[in-house]
């Protein structure tokens, strides 16, 4: 490998990158619109449940049951309907995301038969709603029985949630958000540089020299190192000055599995536009594969959730591997040694792309 017709081909890639007014617009504003923008907009933490209570009980358990449910900032006693048809109105024009029923002689009876339905249009909210009635009607049940001096159960364990004490969904989402950015960035902007040299005529006149091929595919992917390590710092930023969050785990992990990770993505964008003869057919190709690995590379759904065949499939998902070290250390402090799995088979997955980068490139002189 000539070093010298490297370091030329590499000081051409970034004047193309400087003089094409889009690229510096993308590498920096991508970052900014989907960590500042999505964190608020797409949040899966349930603040509101709006609730709807039928009471038909009309006694001082009930009476409390109610006051208690409308306590929580994160529950909303919405109406009390006087029937449960009234009360499965409410629901069906959304208005109630969950419906408690408390049956007639329901102090009497100790707290029993009352009954808790979810609306399953929003899964996520529905199911946590539910939860959230169920806990406190339950507490509000034993608080009741010890006021009287019966027996009260023993009361739940507490519960600590390690790595992320708040629940934040933000804090879960941030290291996810690193991961989708370079997939975009260093996906598709070298499948876009190079199939527009390729459609305006400028890659033959490299053809015809005798750059080897995998001289002019590292002249390809090199420059996404760079690029990998302005987005990840941005990110870092994004995260710590908005946010909060900053690695608890080293930096320096992250800027390794970075470097690795824009090798697969720019490797396999360089594979995407060697076989492409125009720029909407990579873009085609490229938007597929983005698609299956942000659904398969466990970013937004654990991979534990998914069915057995589709975990198996995510083996072969690069950004299965990138994810986990960036979560691990981003929120667990994990060391490096104990990551050695994820960062070896990112390793493989580098070099087989950049193989794969360089058996599908024809020169043609």
């Amino acid at each position: 490998m000539n070093m010298r017709i490297l370091r030329a081909l590499l000081r051409k890639e970034f004047k193309m990158m400087r003089s094409n007014p889009l690229v510096p617009k993308v590498i920096i504003g991508m970052p900014l619109m989907v960590m500042l923008v999505l964190p608020l907009v797409a949040n899966l933490d349930v603040k509101r449940v709006a609730v709807a209570v039928v009471d038909d009980d009309h006694s001082r358990l009930s009476a409390r049951v109610v006051a208690d449910l409308d306590a929580p900032a994160e529950i909303d006693v919405v109406g009390m309907p006087q029937t449960p048809a009234e009360a499965m109105s409410m629901m069906e024009r959304g208005e109630a995301d969950v419906v408690l029923t408390l049956p007639r002689h329901f102090e009497r009876s100790g707290g029993d038969g009352y009954d808790i339905q979810a609306n399953g249009v929003n899964a996520t909210k529905g199911l946590l709603g539910a939860q959230y009635v169920g806990a406190s009607v339950g507490q509000t049940i034993a608080e009741h029985h010890a006021g009287e001096g019966r027996s009260v159960e023993a009361a739940s364990p507490a519960v600590l949630n390690l790595y992320n004490p708040t629940l934040d969904f933000r804090n879960y989402m941030v290291p996810a958000l690193m991961v989708v950015i370079l997939i975009m960035i260093c996906g598709f902007l070298p499948t876009l540089n190079l199939v527009s040299e390729v459609e305006t005529g400028t890659i033959e006149a490299i053809n015809v020299t005798p750059v080897g091929k995998f001289t002019f595919i590292l002249s390809k992917l090199l420059p996404f190192w760079v690029v990998a390590m302005l987005v990840i710092t941005e990110g870092i930023l994004i995260g710590r000055l908005v946010y909060g969050l900053t690695p608890q785990g080293s930096v320096w992990a992250i800027y390794l599995a970075s470097l690795l990770f824009s090798l697969v993505m720019s490797g396999i964008g360089v594979a995407v536009a060697n076989r492409s003869s125009t720029i909407l057919q990579s873009i085609f190709v490229m938007m597929a594969l983005v698609i299956i690995f942000q659904l398969m590379g466990g970013l937004f759904t654990p991979i534990g959730s998914m069915p057995v065949w589709a975990q198996t499939l995510t083996y072969v998902v690069p950004p299965r591997y990138f994810n986990e070290i960036m979560r691990a250390i981003y929120l667990k402090g994990t060391p490096v040694a104990e990551l050695w799995q994820p960062f070896c088979m990112l390793a493989l997955l580098a070099v087989g792309a950049c193989l794969l980068a360089a058996a599908t490139y024809r020169k043609r002189s």
